[in-house]
C-alpha cells in the first residue's frame, strides 16, 4: 500500500487540506531509507562492546593489553599483572573476545591475548562521529590532546 494513497481530506472554511500518512522521517531524515535499521543494529553492537568494558577488571585488562600492543600478553602475564583469579580472568577474557575487543592466538599451551585495535578504532569513531563532525560539540584537536 502506498503511504500517499491513504489520507483524509479536511475542509476548513472552504479550504481543503489533504493529510496523508507520509512518514516524515522517511522523507526528511538525514539518512537514506533502510539505513535506520542498520544504524539501530550498529548501536546495539557498540552498546554490547561498551558493556563488555563496563566493569573495572575488563577495563583494566583492555588498558593492559593496549599497553602491550602489538605483542599482547599470555594469560599468566595478565593474571600476574592484575592479580585476578584464573577462573575470573578467563570469564572476563571470554567476554572481551566474544565482543571482538580482543583476539586470541595459541602459542603451544599458552593463549596470547591481543587488543583488537581495529575494533576499538571503529568503536571510537562511532562514539565521536556526531560530536566531532555534525555539531562539533567536541573538537577533534581536544581528543587528540587527551590521548597523547
Amino acid at each position: 500500500m502506498n503511504a500517499q494513497a491513504v489520507g483524509c481530506i479536511f475542509d476548513f472554511s472552504g479550504f481543503q487540506f489533504r493529510l496523508t500518512l507520509d512518514l516524515y522521517f522517511c522523507k526528511y531524515r538525514n539518512m537514506p531509507a533502510g539505513q535506520s535499521k542498520k544504524s539501530a543494529e550498529q548501536v546495539a553492537r557498540y552498546a554490547d562492546m561498551f558493556s563488555a568494558m563496563g566493569t573495572e577488571p575488563r577495563l583494566r585488562i583492555m588498558q593492559l593489553l593496549l599497553s602491550a600492543h602489538p605483542d599482547g600478553l599470555v594469560v599468566c602475564e595478565i593474571q600476574e599483572e592484575l592479580d585476578i583469579p584464573n577462573s575470573t580472568l578467563s570469564h572476563h577474557l571470554d567476554k572481551l573476545k566474544a565482543e571482538g575487543l580482543v583476539r586470541v592466538e595459541r602459542e603451544g599451551t599458552f593463549l596470547r591475548y591481543i587488543a583488537d585495535t581495529d575494533t576499538l578504532q571503529k568503536l571510537l569513531q562511532f562514539l565521536y562521529a556526531e560530536c566531532c563532525t555534525r555539531n562539533q560539540a567536541v573538537k577533534v584537536e581536544n581528543i587528540i590532546q587527551i590521548c597523547k
